[in-house]
């Protein structure tokens, strides 16, 4: 997860004195605003729970009011101290950390809860109603679904929730997976402004293998086929003239079994498509389209009239970050600010080799999404571990990756290091994170 402070606001209310929240952004959409005490309060349970040599620095309280440079910094320090937690499974899939950025959403939005009725979609358009409470979480509402749509308990968690944005060009565009420790009702709400329509029902996995488990249930089976229809129709997966023809004759009979197992077969089943970008390989600024799937991020370079494939294997990706920073552009005499991502991974091109690779994309934050999730599923098949079921929630043993509580680990490289850029963009964020899987990876991967 990608968190982020971006920006600070002086409020007041009711007459009080003025003070200061802080902007809490995950995944690159406001989630919610906090005042400094109760990101202290939420520092204090931390250290209750952990014990304070196992957490990140915080930053001091002061008696005097701060000064500009003095809020920056406490901007800057407070924005390291998320991430530093996020980086950490073991506090970032805790009651603790999910529980205060469930209830600082909560309060953000300044709502009591109620019993409302939120419309899911599938990929198809067939609208699903669902009444819920207004402050239900994420795993409370996909569980509340599954049983209505009588998804079975051991397949729940294969699949999401999913916001969806609707293009200028009346094309959509998966923005992100919905987290536990949000509630989808508020999201979707605050979400609308940006061009979010809706929330849908996805797969949530990258492995293959794992279609298997779900063809020989009808609702799961129906679920899979519904998807790939949709990602079909809209181009995601490539298709041949005469792979369509096949395609278009069992969706006829339907056959929907037999389509799953041909559009299996075809190249980017499975895949998230992204939309065209600029990457600096092989060379600065080339236009690429990018799709990640399979245990890898695929990039189409544009070179010239023609198109070329090159695959980045997830696992010899070393760590990665994501940078978030500022263009200064000018528009009638006046200079404005626009946001600009990228997303920079550290490469093994060759054995002993590293090379750093960056992609400019304003979709950079689901990128490293996709890639955590490839990461986390290998790490889970190789341990043996199952996709979890609404009964592990229920008993309170939420996922983990086996970690020791002291390693808040830092890059292996400088995550800050300057970069010339041709916008003479200034670096506002950097959140990097380190590739678990890369450590495994044997002279047969290269």
């Amino acid at each position: 997860m990608h968190f982020s402070i971006p920006d600070t606001e002086e409020v007041q209310e009711n007459g009080s004195s003025p003070f200061t929240i802080f902007n809490l952004y995950v995944n690159g959409v406001h989630h919610c605003s906090l005042r400094y005490r109760q990101l202290h309060s939420f520092h204090e349970q931390l250290k209750k729970e952990y014990g304070g040599n196992n957490l990140p620095p915080f930053p001091p309280k002061k008696l005097l009011s701060l000064t500009p440079n003095q809020l920056e910094d406490r901007r800057l320090m407070l924005e390291r101290y998320i991430q530093a937690l996020s980086q950490n499974p073991v506090i970032s899939n805790s009651d603790v950390f999910i529980n205060f950025l469930l209830n600082a959403q909560r309060e953000s939005q300044g709502d009591d809860p109620e019993k409302v009725s939120l419309d899911l979609y599938l990929m198809n358009g067939h609208k699903i109603p669902l009444s819920i409470m207004s402050t239900d979480q994420t795993d409370d509402v996909l569980e509340a679904l599954s049983a209505q749509i009588e998804i079975p308990d051991e397949f729940v968690y294969y699949f999401g929730l999913f916001l969806l944005k609707k293009e200028e060009d009346g094309e959509t565009m998966i923005v992100r997976k919905l987290q536990e420790f949000e509630a989808p009702y508020v999201s979707l709400k605050s979400a609308l402004n940006a061009g979010v329509h809706r929330i849908v029902l996805r797969k949530s996995f990258w492995e293959p293998s794992y279609e298997d488990d779900l063809l020989d249930n009808r609702v799961t089976m129906n679920l899979l086929y519904v998807q790939a229809v949709s990602d079909i129709e809209r181009n995601w997966v490539i298709t041949s003239k005469e792979h369509r023809k096949q395609l278009d004759q069992l969706q006829q009979k339907g056959s929907k079994k037999e389509y799953l197992k041909l559009a299996q077969t075809l190249k980017y089943y499975g895949y998230i498509q992204f939309k065209p970008c600029h990457i600096d390989y092989p060379r600065p600024n080339t236009r690429a389209l990018v799709a990640t799937g399979n245990k890898e991020l695929n990039v189409r370079l544009q070179e010239g009239e023609n198109m070329r494939d090159v695959s980045f294997k997830v696992t010899r990706m070393r760590c990665w970050r994501i940078t978030t920073t500022m263009m200064e552009l000018e528009d009638g005499g006046e200079a404005e600010s626009s946001p600009f991502l990228e997303l920079s991974f550290e490469y093994l091109v060759a054995k002993d080799t590293l090379k750093w690779i960056t992609i400019s994309s304003e979709q950079a934050i689901l990128l490293s999404m996709s890639l955590q999730g490839m990461v986390d599923e290998l790490i889970q098949k190789k341990q043996g571990r199952r996709i979890r079921r609404p009964g592990d929630r229920k008993k309170g043993a939420l996922f983990k990756k086996e970690i020791s509580m002291s390693s808040l680990k830092s890059s292996p490289s400088s995550p800050t290091e300057d970069r010339p850029s041709p916008f003479g963009a200034r670096s506002l964020d950097t959140n990097v994170t380190d590739n678990d899987a890369f450590d495994g990876i044997g002279d047969d991967d290269l």
